[in-house]
């Protein structure tokens, strides 16, 4: 892993900044009320998010986080090829920034899928 490299997460709907680097949505679903020119998204890797039956039963409860963290690492052991893109991505990068849309910023997948990549 590049050393070099800073992960940042941040919420979609927050202001564009030039300090995010390179924009990866890690969302299944495209966040509602925006469009792909206001996202400036430079990347979608909607496969890489959590199932539509996980990310329904976690619902953003906090009590339900560190089983979701554990769940959604299960989920993504067989995505392999998808963990590897991320991880060649960020070696060959600065910044990269890992959008996400729920409201909560400390629990949500994007948080959660920074950790288990163990970057």
């Amino acid at each position: 892993m590049n050393n070099k490299c800073t992960i940042k997460i941040k919420r979609i709907y927050d202001k564009v900044d030039k300090d995010d680097g390179f924009r990866i949505l890690v969302d299944r679903l495209w966040p509602r009320g925006l469009s792909k020119e206001k996202a400036q998204v430079d990347l979608w890797l909607k496969d890489i998010a959590p199932s539509n039956e996980l990310r329904k039963w976690f619902n953003h409860d906090p009590v339900r986080w560190d089983e979701f963290q554990n769940r959604y690492k299960k989920e993504l052991d067989g995505k392999k090829q998808l963990i590897m893109e991320l991880k060649k991505i960020v070696k060959d990068r600065m910044v990269v920034t890992l959008l996400f849309s729920a409201s909560d910023k400390e629990h949500n997948n994007a948080a959660a899928l920074k950790k288990i990549i163990h970057i």
